[in-house]
């Protein structure tokens, strides 16, 4: 198939433009490499893919290293060009995984999420509508289910009372699609992501956190005194799960919706105590705690019930927690001492 994976200089979007090109797909990347976080990452991650150097806006790169791979900058928000990019290239699929993430940071910076997560969505949606595919998969997150204390969650579960601007706007996305798909039959599918980490994850999530605080000796912030949880779930399991749903789009439901979401995670919460000690165990030193508050936006616990994704497409995350983290320390030691 011809895939275009948004947000492809991003930490999902990176794994799986590379899974897709291992399996011998044909893919276009496209971000806008903004700068909500170290931009060089994100040229690090390009550059890990065979994109030596960022092209510069509208422009075309191909990959050194993964054949069939194709990189342009662009953002969301140029719907002229999205439209151009569609009626050229004739994608089969679409993975759409840009956004504006970060749940605390949407407190602080509501227009980012507004113009990335809702105008970047619907021009995506217009792009689809006009220049038809045969399945568009977009990420939702786990944050929808906001103020809902029934644990597991479970994708009939109540999603109306989100608690950051951020998870608004992604039950915002699954409604949109709904209505797209129900307009013109775009095949469409939200997968709502639980904590994902691991090797090239950005510097705002908890494992890169706590590891460069341990490590340089600061102290890190325990929210809620360490009263949380987290279904925390490994990069390689999740991009497995996205690879397997991209190739096989809904059936039209009984009103003649061709639309489906899904919950995707590791479906096994852990104790956050539990979690800063497996990156204790691998970085070899006991981290300095800060016991805080809860934060604004945050909830106490997620968990996810993935028992349809399994029914459906055999998903099964396989990797241990503790495995995870030593790859993703692994990791990290290594692209710091390259810096």
């Amino acid at each position: 198939m011809k895939i275009l994976v948004t947000g492809a200089a991003g930490f999902i979007g990176f794994h799986t433009v590379r899974r897709l090109c291992e399996r011998g797909d044909e893919v276009v990347g496209l971000d806008n490499l903004n700068d909500y976080y170290a931009v060089e990452l994100k040229h690090a991650r390009l550059a890990a893919s065979g994109i030596a150097s960022a092209p510069a806006d509208r422009r075309f790169a191909s990959s050194t290293t993964l054949a069939g791979y194709r990189f342009v900058r662009a953002d969301l928000t140029d719907k002229s060009f999205l439209d151009h990019l569609f009626a050229t290239e004739h994608f089969d699929a679409v993975v759409h995984l840009a956004a504006q993430a970060g749940v605390r940071y949407s407190i602080e910076n509501p227009d980012a999420y507004i113009q990335s997560n809702i105008v970047g969505f619907l021009n995506m949606l217009e792009a689809c509508r006009h220049h038809p595919v045969r399945h568009l998969v977009y990420a939702s997150s786990s944050s929808i289910y906001g103020l809902n204390e029934q644990v597991p969650y479970a994708e009939s579960d109540m999603t109306d009372r989100p608690v950051s601007l951020y998870a608004a706007t992604k039950k915002s996305n699954e409604l949109m699609a709904h209505a797209y798909s129900k307009l013109y039959r775009i095949p469409v599918t939200g997968l709502r992501f639980f904590t994902v980490y691991g090797p090239w994850g950005r510097p705002d999530m908890s494992p890169w956190l706590f590891l460069s605080a341990i490590t340089e000796g600061r102290p890190i912030r325990v929210f809620n005194h360490g009263q949380m949880e987290r279904d925390f779930t490994y990069i390689d399991d999740i991009v497995t799960g996205v690879c397997a749903v991209v190739s096989q789009p809904p059936a039209a439901n009984g009103n003649g919706v061709r639309t489906a979401v899904y919950n995707i995670g590791n479906s096994a919460p852990v104790p956050l105590m539990e979690f800063i000690g497996a990156i204790e165990r691998s970085a070899g030193r006991e981290a300095v705690k800060e016991f805080t508050e809860m934060q604004p936006g945050d909830v106490v616990r997620t968990y996810a019930d993935t028992s349809a994704l399994e029914r459906d497409f055999g998903y099964r995350p396989s990797t241990p927690l503790q495995e995870g983290i030593d790859r993703f320390c692994a990791w990290y030691r290594t692209y710091h001492a390259k810096e």
